[in-house]
């Protein structure tokens, strides 16, 4: 057998029509959810509703013929299920707002901006890898971006955090797009750094200690990054890069080090700031008793409430009361859910976030180098955590958070930056699944058996900065 037929044969299917399939199915599920709120209700229909459903059929069908193009061998589940959480965010805030209120038509207009974006960065960033030689130049940029709240005239101040920077009238969240730079950048630094992080520093216990001057680097940005977030009261994103920088050395080295650094880092960090911090200390006391205060935790009590009243099943779409719950269109809206669709609904919705989170490890698995699987799994990792603590909180299995449900919350900045995500994984599991011959980052060599072998992608490692 040739090369050639051998490699045509190993090539696997792109299967798009498996994708646009379950895009129609997730498009008519949010479509039918948009619907319900007005015949449940025995409500007129807007009159422009086909303007609505029109844009979002365009926006979902769009998407597909950009991956189909640019990415014909990106994983088929990703993108549908990035719809339906779309879909049905935008359904439900249309139903919080019927009678008042815009959020769905802004949360639409962001829909818009964060699908081209998205779209735009799979078709310019044709190799993930070209930035993995950037190390220290993402690690400023990640750092800037954290600061920038802190400045006068652009930084605000929004409920009690300072996490906002403000122009021509919209407000944006930095610490969303600084997720991702910190992201790549600590996949650059670890992929390079693994074998001395694994192998070097002193063994004790049963363990392989790193040494210091291996672990300093990482040690200033992530001491950096979460005193800028604590001094501006984001304990919320705190946690999440915490637990990702945690989780991607461990990815990296396999050392149970790193879990137990991570662990009692933790513990020390919680106490410090409980005793230290008034808002944490009311995060606790909600969580352990809210009905101690129901002035104070009457968000907390009306979305434990509504989550009860719809039990099993819920109530249906548009037949339950969860405008109640204050603030709902953003911290709550899965408590929303879990009212109007019921346990199964909301279960459902997590399941959905579960299966991005398992593509996105399936992609990690299948990258060709280590950039790659702790780029992937990092990534992977974002949404899982993120998930995990505000349902967490709006169940009060654990304190709330504050941070937002991706794709469903009401938020331009979360949005956008979750789509550039989904984006960036949808390039790292193409180049993953794509046969060796389309991947140009790699090298084939043939055998005298005729049998092909995968090399190591051969990715400049200068570390200097500009190269």
């Amino acid at each position: 057998m040739s090369r050639e037929e051998s490699q045509t044969r190993a090539a696997p299917p792109t299967r798009r029509g498996v994708e646009l399939t379950l895009v129609i199915f997730a498009v008519g599920i949010a479509v039918g959810g948009y619907l319900l709120n007005y015949l449940n209700n025995n409500a007129p229909i807007p009159d422009n509703w086909w303007l609505a459903i029109g844009v979002w059929v365009l926006l979902s069908v769009g998407s597909h013929i950009v991956v189909r193009k640019f990415a014909p061998y990106a994983d088929p589940v990703l993108l549908p299920c990035v719809l339906l959480l779309n879909g049905l965010g935008l359904a439900m805030l249309n139903r919080l707002d019927y009678g008042a209120g815009n959020a769905a038509a802004l949360q639409l207009r962001w829909s818009v901006v964060a699908i081209v974006v998205a779209c735009v960065v799979l078709v310019l960033l044709r190799d993930y890898r070209v930035l993995e030689r950037y190390t220290y130049t993402l690690f400023l940029l990640g750092a800037g971006l954290l600061v920038l709240p802190l400045l006068p005239v652009i930084g605000q101040e929004i409920n009690g955090s300072q996490i906002w920077v403000g122009a021509f009238g919209y407000t944006f969240q930095p610490a969303e797009i600084a997720k991702i730079v910190l992201t790549f950048a600590f996949a650059s630094y670890l992929s390079d750094h693994r074998e001395r992080l694994k192998t070097a520093g002193t063994k004790m216990l049963g363990i392989t200690w790193p040494r210091l001057s291996d672990t300093l680097p990482i040690g200033i940005m992530w001491a950096y990054s979460l005193f800028i977030l604590v001094f501006e009261n984001d304990l919320g994103t705190s946690l999440l890069f915490f637990g990702l920088f945690v989780m991607m050395l461990y990815v990296a080295t396999d050392s149970p080090a790193w879990p137990i650094i991570g662990v009692l880092s933790f513990a020390a960090a919680a106490v410090l700031i409980y005793t230290q911090t008034s808002r944490v200390q009311i995060r606790v006391e909600s969580w352990l008793d809210p009905f101690a205060n129901v002035d104070q935790n009457y968000q907390i009590i009306e979305g434990q409430f509504g989550i009860a009243w719809g039990g099993l099943f819920g109530r249906g779409w548009g037949m339950g009361r969860p405008n109640r719950i204050p603030v709902v269109n953003s911290d709550f809206i899965s408590a929303a859910f879990g009212e109007e669709l019921g346990l199964i609904g909301l279960m459902a919705v997590i399941v959905v976030y579960g299966i991005i989170v398992m593509r996105s490890l399936r992609a990690a698995l299948g990258a060709r180098e280590w950039f790659g699987k702790l780029l992937a799994s990092g990534l992977g990792f974002v949404f899982a955590l993120q998930v995990f603590a505000i349902i967490g909180g709006v169940t009060r299995l654990l304190p709330l958070t504050g941070l937002t449900t991706p794709f469903i919350s009401q938020g331009g900045s979360s949005l956008l930056a979750n789509w550039v995500i989904i984006a960036i994984l949808l390039r790292l599991s193409h180049q993953a699944r794509a046969p060796i011959e389309l991947d140009n980052a790699a090298q084939v060599v043939n055998l005298e058996d005729e049998e092909t072998v995968l090399l190591e992608p051969i990715t400049p490692k200068t570390k200097g900065e500009g190269a």
